[in-house]
């Protein structure tokens, strides 16, 4: 972290924080005139500024308007008297952090430099330049052609969709599609929609004016205005509210828009990536997703494969994520056997290249030997049979009842906790599917799992759609979207 620059032409005003701000453990770097911490600047930066208005030479004012010219991320505080509440308002419409007026209790200054360390830290993190992350590796032809998509849209500002499952590597993708684009030099900043309350996701990415609600101590810039120049990611577009849809929709059409509580409009220059995992073509027929936008942001759409369509892939990632976790925790990298590597290449890894990168951390850390065999894989993975298994095997008389059985029998089941009958039915359904070349194998019979399980929890709770949520573990708008995608009936209003 970099010091706290303290500008005043007061000595024993400087010497009271650097003994304050040492006490929190805190580095410090103090100048006695705003022409000496100009003169800084050129060759650092730091954490948080606390300066004077008035002192010999150029003003605190001055300095400020540098700063948030140069290093728009680092808040300022500005330090006057009593008598110069108008330079402090001046000092907040350039874009000041807050004030200190003398003379002031020291600890609340400490306070408020705490307070102005955690936004710059936390701008710091969304503000950087494009980071260099996890190599986007692929030998399989779907992966090509992602490559090929990349390398045309390089020199590009125009909005790109990307979709895929979860864990397939959308982020990533975006922080290729900026680092190869004519913004690279410029930030990336990326938000999850879905990960961001409702109440909180407008001011995150437009920014608030101080007192615009209850608790908006401070001006806080959004992220719009964080990418200026560079690629604004926003993942998982499909869970973003209807209301903000239209805000989003303004922007994307002619680059203006307001902070929540403010009066001025702003100009973004900004590219937008999109990312979802959904459909949204059946979000907009569902009237969750406004059509416009969705044409908005579908110029051009980026597919990304999932693990089960590029199998091949999977040891060369493999080996690839065991180098990069066992490189960060200072050990020898392991290796699967070649059983293990094609009883890993066959399993269907639902969370994809996440999964398979969390897998890898695991087996460094907790697979005993270097050499890693089928045995010394979690329990979990072991449990689930290979793809080529499930097909060859066949059903199990003790696995699947018929009509015949004695109610004996179907009690002894019962009681002996047959818990995998169910799972070997579905097996044998999902290879017949196979066997016969059935489309969208997944999406059926996970339809027909979750209408399984909402169905009994609805019937539980007596058609109570928010007594089943509970029971199922999941939230009302869920279960609600849920019934509605399912078509499921017999539902109690609540």
């Amino acid at each position: 972290m970099k010091p706290i620059w303290i500008v005043d032409d007061d000595e024993s005003i400087r010497w009271v924080l650097e003994k304050a701000l040492a006490r929190e453990n805190l580095a410090t770097r103090s100048f006695s005139s705003a022409r000496d911490a100009l003169t800084a600047l050129q060759t650092g930066v730091p954490q948080v500024l606390v300066s004077d208005i008035r002192m010999p030479g150029p003003s605190g004012l001055e300095l400020l308007q540098t700063v948030k010219a140069e290093h728009p991320g680092v808040p300022v505080i500005i330090i006057t008297a009593f008598s110069d509440l108008d330079s402090a308002v001046s000092a907040f419409q350039g874009g000041a952090f807050e004030y200190l007026a003398k003379p002031f209790d020291v600890d609340k200054a400490v306070e408020l430099i705490r307070r102005a360390l955690e936004e710059s830290l936390r701008e710091g993190d969304v503000e950087q330049a494009a980071v260099e992350a996890t190599e986007i590796l692929g030998q399989a032809p779907a992966m090509q052609d992602v490559f090929r998509a990349i390398g045309r849209l390089s020199q590009s500002n125009v909005t790109v969709l990307i979709t895929g499952e979860s864990g397939t590597g959308k982020e990533l993708v975006a922080r290729a599609l900026h680092k190869h684009s004519p913004r690279s030099a410029q930030p990336f900043v990326a938000l999850n929609t879905a990960a961001i309350p409702k109440d909180l996701l407008e001011s995150e990415l437009f920014g608030h004016e101080r007192g615009a609600f209850t608790g908006a101590q401070t001006m806080r810039r959004g992220r719009f205005e964080q990418a200026e120049g560079g690629t604004l990611f926003l993942d998982e577009i499909g869970d973003m509210p209807f209301d903000l849809q239209t805000r989003l929709l303004r922007v994307l059409s002619d680059g203006h828009f307001y902070r929540v509580g403010g009066h001025q409009s702003m100009k973004a220059n900004v590219r937008v990536i999109a990312a979802t995992h959904q459909n949204l073509e059946h979000r907009v027929r569902e009237g969750l997703f406004r059509e416009d936008l969705y044409h908005r942001l579908n110029v051009i759409r980026l597919r990304l494969p999932n693990l089960r369509e590029r199998r091949e892939d999977i040891a060369l990632l493999t080996r690839h994520f065991l180098t990069q976790s066992a490189r960060q925790l200072g050990v020898e990298a392991k290796r699967l056997s070649p059983h293990a590597m094609q009883f890993l290449s066959q399993l269907e890894l639902p969370g994809n290249v996440r999964q398979l990168e969390n897998l890898c951390n695991w087996i460094t850390v907790m697979a005993p030997g270097q050499t890693v065999e089928v045995k010394d894989l979690p329990q979990d993975l072991i449990d689930e049979r290979p793809i080529d298994e499930i097909a060859s095997t066949p059903s199990s008389p003790a696995a699947v009842k018929t009509e015949g059985d004695s109610a004996a029998e179907r009690s002894d089941d019962a009681a002996g906790g047959d818990r995998h009958r169910w799972v070997a039915l579905l097996e044998t359904e999902a290879a017949q599917m196979l066997a016969h070349g059935l489309p969208e194998v997944m999406d059926v019979l996970g339809r027909q799992f979750e209408a399984t399980l909402i169905k009994a929890a609805l019937k539980h709770t007596h058609g109570r759609k928010n007594d089943a949520a509970v029971r199922l573990g999941i939230g009302r708008n869920t279960i609600t979207r849920k019934i509605q995608e399912l078509n499921i009936g017999g539902v109690a209003d609540d």
